[in-house]
């Protein structure tokens, strides 16, 4: 069976409501005709008015939603991702998600649930958290690298094209050789992974793309992923 992440590198319901695209597209990779798909907003708290926007979306598409909140009285955590075809992980605090989830022995709870083959995907934080390392604002007034769950190798970089500190501290840890390559994703594009590798770029705006970074006889070279526009 295949195992199936979508690393989204901005945008989608959790910014506005749109035409829900890049939703259907995480849907339909599921090829079950009423998906059974569950948010983690944990990286906003649990933010309500987050949770609020995903059920307004995916409750008009044909799957069936839910949420687990970890900062309210929790259902079980493992029963319930076990039992879903998609999961679902929302944008904001990378850092302070995954300590989150760390107690909560979340990371254990998805890498089976990934291996039996549930779809994972999520934008942002929810993109960066499933790579070896992940390049996020999570805290303080600069960006950082941040260890991440390791189920794809490598390190990613969201909002490439969205915050105009993102090119240049991508371009520096590479030259840096901090990391070796990155996988730059702007917003309004995912990169949808197979088995951990790199499948295609879904772009769900106008001409927005995913890149392979890295460097080459010292010069950075951006190789963007062939796909499709949604």
């Amino acid at each position: 069976m295949s195992k199936h992440i979508i690393a989204i590198g901005g945008g989608g319901f959790g910014r506005k409501l749109s035409s829900s695209s890049i939703e259907k597209y995480i849907l339909s990779i599921s090829n079950i005709d009423c998906p059974r798909i569950c948010f983690l907003p944990t990286a906003t708290g649990d933010n309500d008015s987050y949770i609020v926007r995903f059920y307004s979306v995916f409750t008009h598409l044909k799957c069936i939603p839910t949420h687990i909140e970890l900062f309210k009285r929790t259902i079980d955590i493992s029963d319930h991702i076990m039992n879903q075809d998609v999961v679902f992980v929302g944008g904001g605090n990378t850092k302070s998600m995954l300590a989150v989830w760390s107690d909560w022995g979340m990371s254990e709870i998805l890498k089976k649930a990934y291996n039996k083959g549930v779809i994972m995907s999520g934008v942002s934080a929810g993109a960066i958290c499933w790579f070896t390392s992940g390049i996020t604002d999570s805290w303080d007034k600069q960006l950082r690298i941040l260890p991440c769950l390791d189920f794809i190798k490598g390190t990613c970089c969201p909002h490439y094209d969205e915050e105009p500190s993102r090119i240049p501290f991508v371009n520096k840890v590479i030259t840096e050789k901090e990391v070796n390559s990155c996988i730059s994703i702007e917003g309004g594009a995912a990169l949808h992974f197979i088995d951990g590798n790199p499948y295609k770029n879904v772009s769900f705006e106008k001409n927005k793309n995913s890149y392979n970074m890295f460097l080459e006889n010292n010069e950075i070279i951006k190789c963007p992923y062939p796909g499709l526009q949604l």
